[in-house]
């Protein structure tokens, strides 16, 4: 039974990833629709650059910062329990 624990955990931890990896793609597709794009078109420059362009380039690098944050993310070694499974132990 113990040895099963840490594929568990591992397909749990893939599972998750994938998760945040389609939540983020999701907020992206949001943030990047015609309405959204819309409430950045004013004739507004904040450091010599057009409102739009630095929301777009921010945006884009933010997307880009958080998936690769999401996708290098180690898992945690299999011989460590995870931290729910101590307060489960403390229970009883």
């Amino acid at each position: 039974m113990a040895s099963s624990a840490p594929i568990a955990r591992r397909a749990s931890a893939q599972g998750l990833k994938a998760e945040r990896l389609v939540a983020l793609f999701l907020a992206g597709w949001i943030a990047f629709n015609p309405p959204i794009l819309g409430l950045f078109g004013a004739p507004v420059t904040v450091f010599g650059l057009p409102l739009l362009y630095l929301y777009l380039f921010v945006g884009w690098a933010g997307l880009i910062a958080l998936a690769a944050l999401i996708v290098e993310r180690r898992d945690p070694p299999a011989g460590e329990a995870a931290p729910e499974a101590h307060a489960g132990e403390a229970e009883e």
